[in-house]
């Protein structure tokens, strides 16, 4: 196929171009033009680089599904600079460690979560800036569009002084607060930047196959070429007036592509939900007749299981798409017997932008296959021990991508980047095979990763936290298949001689330190762990018991 060469920002101003006045962003009820997208996405590049954002610098992002998640993204980008998106769940620890490593000067974030940021900035070591939005910036109010709802004042200097901080409290040393709709006010024109396709465009963190946490350098072109690809391959174009709804996280890699970047490849429309919440998702498909959906299993369990759910009108629903987890054969015949609309179950990484598999939308997919290869992507099968000999059809080895929506490597951390990037074959630790059809199916995922509704949890990080509880002795986790979720978190913990603790304890204590989705749900006391010659914990053992 043949690309734009262009960068994400170019992406969307060309879009701009040709359809200034179609809706790009709906957000309850209220709409953002492309042409007022555009010039919101100007006036924050301009306010980055009135602060002194230049090419190259980091740009954190901290909120929820909204206008504003789209706005900083293009706009920070449009400044020069490169994004880190982080999970709005995310505890003062987490945010620490990610902004830290990514060396993030400026965090633009949702005020009401600013209290994870307060507790996380005795850690932070670069962050400069704090602008601060919110989302009754971007509730319409009777009859408004959502640009209305935002005040743009006269001109303003970008102070870099403190202000008090939205709890109320005097300022404080630290980073400089700002607000939204101040940095926007700054100027309409903002400085050209003088970015490539090759530049980096994302530092997307994930345990990747090793389970230590980094930052996954994706380039613009990267981005660009994997939303192309995975539009073109489900039949998705510009030729039809096509409507999305961002359900998933968009400061995930899965919906920042085929959601957010993707719909603005194509010109179309996206209905933004803060959270998937099958209320809200129920309503928003029956008032604006979506064409387009990406979600992840759960979600779709949760629709199969709505009673009357035909009279939502899901017929509009013409493509579906689900990823992140395996999708079971019956809930993808009862979704599509609802909708009359395909399902079809995809793979992918976050080190490859991140599409690579996508079961063809024509005729009836393999059961428990994630499909074959997207246009101008390579992938084999290759033997576990020296990860070089091709294994043949049908035998199980290590599945491994080349394309050119695999990431430029691992940032600040070559060593890892060279265990998994040899020979231009990106090794994803993921077990498969592959059938004579060219088919392929994961056998198992990453080693020891769990996948709970979609999200990626690394028994490490969590066990971690278990050892620094101060009644712990030892603890080890694994995970375990839940109807709902598709699997969940269990962690088996050996408490210190003479001391006492319920489940919920230890559960409270993980909450308080790891994001919600990542904590225990199950806690089994032991008197001791399996454990190898070497002192290893046997999590299949622990499997067994």
């Amino acid at each position: 196929m043949t690309y734009p060469k262009i960068t994400l920002p170019q992406l969307l101003e060309q879009t701009a171009a040709k359809s200034p006045a179609y809706p790009a962003l709906i957000y309850f009820g209220g709409e953002i033009s492309y042409g007022q997208l555009q010039d919101h996405v100007n006036r924050l590049a301009a306010g980055l680089q009135a602060m002194g954002v230049q090419r190259g610098d980091c740009v954190a992002l901290l909120m929820p599904n909204c206008p504003q998640f789209v706005i900083s993204f293009f706009g920070a980008m449009r400044a020069g600079a490169i994004v880190t998106a982080t999970s709005a769940m995310y505890t003062a620890r987490e945010i620490a460690h990610q902004w830290n490593d990514a060396g993030a000067t400026v965090v633009i974030a949702d005020r009401r979560l600013y209290p994870a940021i307060k507790a996380a900035l005795p850690q932070l070591t670069s962050v400069r800036h704090i602008i601060l939005t919110g989302m009754r910036q971007y509730y319409p109010r009777a009859g408004q569009q959502l640009c209305a709802a935002l005040t743009l004042s006269s001109p303003t200097k970008v102070s870099a002084q403190s202000q008090s901080d939205p709890t109320g409290n005097p300022p404080s040393k630290g980073p400089g607060l700002h607000k939204w709709e101040k940095i926007l006010s700054v100027s309409a024109t903002p400085q050209p930047s003088d970015l490539t396709p090759a530049a980096i465009a994302c530092l997307q963190y994930t345990g990747g196959t090793t389970g230590t946490s980094k930052g996954a350098m994706l380039t613009h072109a990267n981005l660009v070429i994997n939303a192309y690809q995975a539009s073109r391959w489900l039949g998705i174009g510009p030729e039809r007036p096509e409507v999305l709804v961002a359900a998933l996280p968009m400061f995930h890699i899965f919906a920042m592509t085929c959601v957010m970047i993707s719909s603005i490849e194509i010109g179309g429309r996206v209905v933004i939900l803060p959270r998937f919440e099958l209320r809200a998702a129920l309503n928003v498909i029956r008032k604006y007749r979506p064409t387009i959906f990406h979600g992840v299993p759960t979600m779709y369990v949760a629709f199969n299981s709505v009673p009357g759910v035909e009279r939502y009108g899901f017929n509009s629903l013409r493509m579906c798409m689900s990823g992140g987890a395996a999708l079971p054969a019956e809930v993808r015949q009862k979704f599509e017997a609802l909708t009359g609309g395909k399902l079809v179950e995809g793979y992918g990484l976050t080190e490859t932008s991140p599409v690579t598999h996508i079961n063809p939308p024509a005729g009836s997919p393999k059961i428990a296959s994630i499909g074959l290869p997207i246009p101008d992507t390579e992938a084999r099968i290759v033997d576990l021990e020296t990860g070089t000999r091709e294994m043949p059809v049908g035998e199980v080895g290590e599945i491994t991508i080349r394309g050119p929506q695999v990431m430029k490597g691992y940032w600040n951390k070559p060593e890892e980047t060279a265990l998994v990037m040899r020979d231009g074959w990106l090794h994803t630790g993921d077990i498969a095979k592959k059938d004579a059809d060219g088919y392929f199916y994961i056998v198992d995922r990453k080693k020891d990763m769990i996948i709970a509704g979609g999200y990626n949890i690394y028994p490490r990080e969590i066990e971690e936290v278990l050892f620094e509880c101060p009644k712990v002795q030892e603890a080890a986790v694994i995970g375990i298949p839940d109807s709902y979720r598709g699997e969940t978190v269990k962690a088996f913990v050996v408490l210190k001689r003479g001391v006492t603790a319920t489940a919920e304890e230890i559960i409270a204590f993980c909450r308080e330190r790891i994001a919600a989705y990542k904590a225990p749900r199950e806690v089994v006391f032991r008197e001791s762990l399996p454990k190898s010659g070497v002192g290893k914990y046997l999590r299949r053992e622990l499997r067994n018991l």
